[in-house]
Formats: structure tokens, C-alpha cells, sequence
């Protein structure tokens, strides 16, 4: 499978998953909101994989790489 994420993409996609992770260790289990931190996941892999598969459906290619 060809990357199709690329550049400030990516890198802005693992900012935002770290940020989201890092939320797991400050909003502690009495917050409901803990979980939010979970949904960094989702950015943190397909920035580290440079493939989103939203990307794929919709058609959007932000690597260079052809």
C-alpha cells in the first residue's frame, strides 16, 4: 500500500495525536473526558504509517510521492 500521507501532514497528525494521548495521563479517571485522549490513537498511527485510509476513500493524497 502507497503512502498518502506526506509532509506537514504527518507531522501534524503526530503533534496532534501526542497531545490527545498525553490526555490520558492528565484528565484522570474521575474525568469523562479521558477517553478523548484514546482517539489520539488514530492520528499518532496513520502519521507514523504516512497512510490514512479516509484519505484513500475520499481520493486525497498529500505525499509527494506519486
Amino acid at each position: 500500500m502507497k503512502p498518502n500521507v506526506g509532509g506537514i501532514d504527518k507531522i501534524l497528525r503526530i503533534v496532534v495525536g501526542l497531545v490527545l494521548l498525553s490526555l490520558v495521563y492528565f484528565l484522570k479517571n474521575g474525568d469523562t473526558l479521558w477517553w478523548w485522549g484514546l482517539i489520539g490513537l488514530v492520528p499518532l498511527a496513520t502519521g507514523l504509517m504516512g497512510r490514512c485510509m479516509l484519505y484513500t476513500i475520499l481520493g486525497i493524497n498529500t505525499c509527494p510521492t506519486r
